[in-house]
């Protein structure tokens, strides 16, 4: 057992699988899930991670020189560059993939444990992102599905339309606390857009309140922000 904690070629191959095998643990939840990053890609950086602290370990011994924990800090750097690859703006100004980031650095994280030797560690700390990532994703959005403001970009079909809506708001308990206007610059484009924080009395379901607003006379279409 205290070979594992020597480095060797059989501690090196223990640590290299036991990254594989935890970094595709994590990445099968984002793979489901057809996010930019998925099994194999969780798996290749937590690999290459424990790869990189087992190198900074052989030349730490072998030449008896340099920081054990340099080449660590340029990949919880370097990570970021790959992390920010998977977030997207969609929509307008909407931020998706940030928890296939997040997932991306802890990945990352947890192939260094492995690679420095400090498997226990790894092991409750792979345990407990994948309970975060995967089954905690019910919580989450039920904590997210029930909002007291809302922020949505709607487009009517003429600035008529705008008046009513307004007034259909108000009809419906909820307060705009914030009014962009976008008018198109075209001639034969009437279409009249905005972007409205509407703040409401209680906590409702999200999807509820973009459907009552949906139906709002003049509303050409409604997306979230």
């Amino acid at each position: 057992m205290e070979k594992l904690y020597e480095l060797n070629m059989i501690s090196t191959f223990f640590r290299l699988l036991l990254a594989l095998i935890c970094g595709g643990i994590l990445g099968v939840e984002r793979g489901k899930k057809n996010r930019p990053a998925g099994f194999r890609t969780y798996m290749l950086v937590c690999v290459a991670s424990a790869m990189v602290m087992i190198t900074n370990q052989y030349i730490s011994e072998m030449y008896s020189t340099g920081d054990p924990s340099r080449m660590g800090a340029q990949v919880i750097s370097g990570i970021g560059f790959l992390g920010a690859g998977t977030i997207i703006v969609t929509g307008r100004n909407r931020v998706t993939g940030l928890t296939t980031a997040a997932g991306l650095w802890a990945s990352a994280c947890i192939g260094l444990t492995i690679g420095v030797g400090f498997y226990s560690g790894a092991i409750i700390g792979c345990i407990m992102i994948f309970v975060a990532m995967a089954l905690l994703h019910g919580v989450d959005d039920r904590i997210t599905s029930l909002v007291k403001e809302v922020i949505v970009y709607i487009e009517f079909a003429s600035i008529s339309n705008l008046s009513v809506f307004l007034e259909y708001v108000k009809y419906h308990n909820m307060k705009v606390i914030d009014l962009e206007l976008i008018k198109s610059n075209e001639l034969n484009e009437p279409i009249v857009g905005g972007i409205f924080t509407l703040k409401l009395l209680e906590k409702t379901e999200y999807i509820d309140i973009i459907e009552l607003l949906g139906k709002s006379e003049g509303v050409c279409s409604i997306e979230e922000i």
